[in-house]
């Protein structure tokens, strides 16, 4: 099963970014959870210093914008 940690304060960039990862999961069929992580510190503990981030097993793939679902399937699969 993936994990998929979605990082930002609570922004409605963030929450779009969340919802997208959840719709690439659906869409992609595959096992994964999504998580949603606005502690600062573990945020900055990723390196990441621009949200939203997007993380697929604890490796950034994306930050400092929101992706489609479309583009979070390709990190997926």
């Amino acid at each position: 099963m993936k994990l998929i940690q979605v990082l930002g304060p609570g922004c409605a960039k963030c929450e779009t970014l969340k919802r997208n990862a959840e719709q690439a999961v659906k869409d992609a069929g595959v096992e994964a959870m999504v998580e949603k992580i606005s502690d600062i510190n573990v945020i900055t503990g990723f390196g990441v210093m621009m949200t939203p981030a997007l993380a697929v097993d604890g490796e950034v793939k994306l930050v400092g914008r929101v992706a489609s679902s479309e583009e979070i399937q390709k990190l997926l699969t």
